[in-house]
């Protein structure tokens, strides 16, 4: 069985990471404040390289690969943000990539994840094929799997979010995530857990593409989806959540909360009108359970909402701010 993923282990990414990619900034919420009664802060990883906290895990799996790694070639799956991740992190390292993404995938996406340099393969009706299009790939090919969150140094890349938010705010109450393989929750947990301990991780999904659901004693179990049921937050379609995700989770994820759409388009207005962060849905699910109140237990501290991304196209953006 795979180790899990410790504090040392994102405090070794955050060396490699360093110089490669932004610390992003963590911004105060006095409205969101004065609605919950304790003070809000917002991790604002829409503004890290290629939008989102993604390249954090890709930069850091694709370093500790060897010379007869890169020089076979990578091969990884994504919706949009992991693909343009590991396209920017394998084509700075010179390696070559090819990315399998959902014939529904954003055009935005595929044209950035193109534009930085990777070969995209558009042939997959849904995730679920993707992914095992992606790991024939592999097995003919002899190409290395970048998993776009199983992986224990895709993991500890993300882990490196947590360390950043801890050293802003030292004891926070809870910390919002949004949640869908599961590689930005169990790092966030991993990190978090062992600088505050009793700070509460919630895990924050659209109930359309729900792959967590909380079970007795704290538990957490899997659960595989069909194609996504419409959802509007396509960074958190993920077919399923991670071997290695569902273990950390067990262990340090304490509430799993599930999102309507409306909650959803309700926290990208909320963050595009009141925190001028034009964000994209998957990354304002956090901030709209906690104006749609859906939080049980938020902790005694202060609360971080971890704003995942802002690769958002601007019909999508423009169809979520004008309706009422």
């Amino acid at each position: 069985m795979r180790a899990l993923p410790t504090i040392d282990d994102a405090n070794a990414a955050a060396r490699t990471l360093q110089g490669r990619i932004h610390r992003t900034p963590v911004f105060s919420s006095r409205s969101l404040a004065e609605r919950i009664g304790r003070p809000v802060h917002l991790m604002a990883e829409l503004f890290q390289r290629t939008g989102s906290f993604k390249l954090r895990g890709a930069t850091n799996r694709v370093a500790a690969m060897g010379r007869e790694e890169r020089a076979a070639g990578v091969v990884t799956v994504s919706a949009g943000n992991h693909a343009q991740a590991a396209a920017l992190a394998c084509v700075e390292a010179g390696i070559d990539v090819i990315v399998f993404m959902p014939r529904a995938a954003s055009a935005t996406k595929v044209a950035a994840t193109r534009g930085y340099g990777a070969t995209v393969d558009l042939e997959s009706a849904d995730g679920a094929e993707a992914f095992a299009r992606m790991h024939e790939l592999a097995r003919r090919s002899g190409r290395i799997v970048l998993h776009p969150f199983d992986d224990a140094l895709v993991i500890a890349g993300a882990a490196t979010v947590g360390l950043e938010l801890c050293a802003h705010v030292s004891q926070p109450g809870a910390v919002l995530v949004p949640t869908s393989g599961g590689g930005l929750v169990s790092g966030v947990a991993v990190a978090v857990k062992a600088l505050a301990p009793s700070a509460r991780i919630i895990a924050v999904q659209p109930a359309a593409t729900a792959t967590l659901e909380a079970g007795a004693h704290g538990a957490r179990r899997a659960r595989e989806i069909g194609p996504p049921s419409g959802t509007i937050a396509d960074a958190l379609t993920a077919p399923m959540i991670g071997e290695l995700n569902l273990r950390v989770c067990e262990e340090f994820v304490d509430e799993v909360v599930h999102l309507s759409e409306e909650e959803i388009r309700e926290g990208v207005r909320f963050l595009y009108s009141r925190a001028k962060l034009a964000c994209e849905p998957g990354a304002a699910v956090g901030v709209g359970a906690l104006l749609a109140g859906r939080v049980a237990d938020l902790g005694d501290g202060p609360v971080v909402a971890v704003v995942s991304g802002g690769n958002i196209t601007p019909a999508l953006a423009a169809a979520i701010l004008g309706a009422t």
